[in-house]
C-alpha cells in the first residue's frame, strides 16, 4: 500500500453566524494532494502553491478540482510557522482538507496546533470559510504496524482528542476531523478505537501497492474497490472519503503493476470517473510528483516542467 505523505477533506460549507457549519457527508469535492516540499527538499512558497492550484483548475477535459488536501499545516523547514499553501488557498479559493502531521517525536502535535490556531487568527473567515475537514495524521497506524516511523492508536487518539480541543470556541469548531490510512490498518481490531473518534475515514488506496495479490491493470478495479468497500463497512454511518489513489505513469513494476501513461489513463477513466459519477469525496495523487527532481514512480498527472508549459501524460476526460 501507500507509504506517502497525505491527508484528506470533506464537504459543503455554510457559514453561521459565528462559526462555519460543515456536514462530513460526501458531496463530490474533487481535488489534489499537495505536499509542503520539492523533490530537493525546498519548501514550497506561496507562489509554488497558487501555481498548482490554479493548474489544477484548468486542466483539460476535465473541471472542478479545486480542492486541496495538505499533510501539514506547518511551513517545511520552520517548527510552526503557518504552511504557505494556507494564503495561496485564499488568493485562488481552493477549499481545503487540512492536515497535521503527528508521527515522530510528542512535540509533531504540539507545533501543528500552534500552525493551525495561528492561521485561524492570521487569516480569518478568508481561511476558515474554505475548511471542509482536518485530518489528524496520514497512514500512521499503517506506519507504526510497518516498524516505520508512526503512532498507534492511543497516541493518534490523543491528538485528535487535543485537536478537538484546540478549535473548540474557533470557527472551525464545526468541522469535521478525520484520519486517513490504508483499509487494512482501519480493518485491524487494535485500531477499532480511531474510528469511534473521527467523523469520518479518509481511504489511501494503490492497487500498484498491492504485491501479494493480482495487481495488474487489468485486476485494479477489484483491488480498489475491494479494500473500499472493506473501509465503507467498517465505517458504519460515518462517510468514507478517498484522500489519495493513483497510478504511476513511470517506474518499476511491482509484481504485475505496470507504470506506464496508458496505464494510469486506463485506472484514471474507472476509478477517478466512476467516484466522481458517484459524488465521493476525492483527492487525487498527484498534480505533478516531479518537481524539481524525477519521482520513481512518478504517479503525476503532469511530466517534469513547467506545469502551465507541459501537458498532461494522459488524458482526463471522463
Amino acid at each position: 500500500m501507500s507509504m506517502r505523505f497525505a491527508s484528506s477533506v470533506i464537504g459543503l460549507a455554510a457559514t453561521a453566524s459565528t462559526a462555519a457549519a460543515v456536514t462530513a457527508a460526501n458531496s463530490g469535492i474533487k481535488g489534489f494532494n499537495y505536499g509542503a516540499f520539492f523533490l530537493n527538499q525546498a519548501a514550497k512558497q506561496q507562489a509554488d502553491f497558487e501555481y498548482e492550484f490554479n493548474r489544477a483548475k484548468n486542466l483539460p477535459g476535465t473541471s472542478g478540482w479545486n480542492s486541496a488536501r495538505l499533510y501539514s499545516m506547518i511551513q517545511w523547514g520552520t517548527a510552526s510557522d503557518v504552511i504557505s499553501a494556507i494564503p495561496a488557498a485564499i488568493q485562488t479559493k481552493t477549499t481545503l482538507l487540512l492536515g497535521l502531521w503527528v508521527s515522530g517525536s510528542d512535540q509533531a502535535i504540539t507545533n501543528e496546533i500552534t500552525a493551525l490556531k495561528a492561521a485561524i487568527n492570521q487569516y480569518g473567515s478568508a481561511f476558515t470559510d474554505l475548511v471542509v475537514g482536518i485530518s489528524v495524521g496520514s497512514e500512521d497506524l499503517y506506519r507504526d504496524a510497518s516498524g516505520e516511523i508512526g503512532v498507534g492508536p492511543q497516541k493518534l487518539i490523543n491528538c485528535i482528542s487535543q485537536v478537538r480541543s484546540a478549535i473548540a470556541g474557533t470557527p472551525l469548531a464545526g468541522v469535521p476531523v478525520g484520519h486517513v490510512d490504508t483499509y487494512d490498518s482501519f480493518l485491524n481490531g487494535t485500531n477499532r478505537a480511531v474510528i469511534d473518534n473521527i467523523d469520518w475515514l479518509g481511504f489511501d488506496g494503490y492497487p500498484y501497492w498491492e504485491q501479494t495479490k493480482p495487481n495488474s491493470i487489468g485486476d485494479a478495479h477489484e483491488r480498489f474497490y475491494d479494500g473500499l468497500n472493506k473501509t465503507i463497512a467498517l465505517a458504519g454511518n460515518k462517510p468514507v472519503y478517498v484522500t489519495e489513489t493513483g497510478w504511476p505513469v513511470s517506474g518499476k513494476t511491482v509484481n504485475l503493476a505496470v507504470p506506464s501513461p496508458e496505464n494510469a489513463r486506463i485506472y484514471w477513466q474507472d476509478i477517478a470517473c466512476s467516484l466522481i459519477s458517484s459524488g465521493v469525496n476525492l483527492w487525487w495523487y498527484n498534480l505533478q510528483e516531479s518537481q524539481w527532481g524525477q519521482a520513481d514512480p512518478d504517479f503525476g498527472i503532469f511530466p517534469a516542467g513547467d506545469l502551465n508549459q507541459v501537458s498532461p501524460s494522459y488524458e482526463l476526460s471522463c
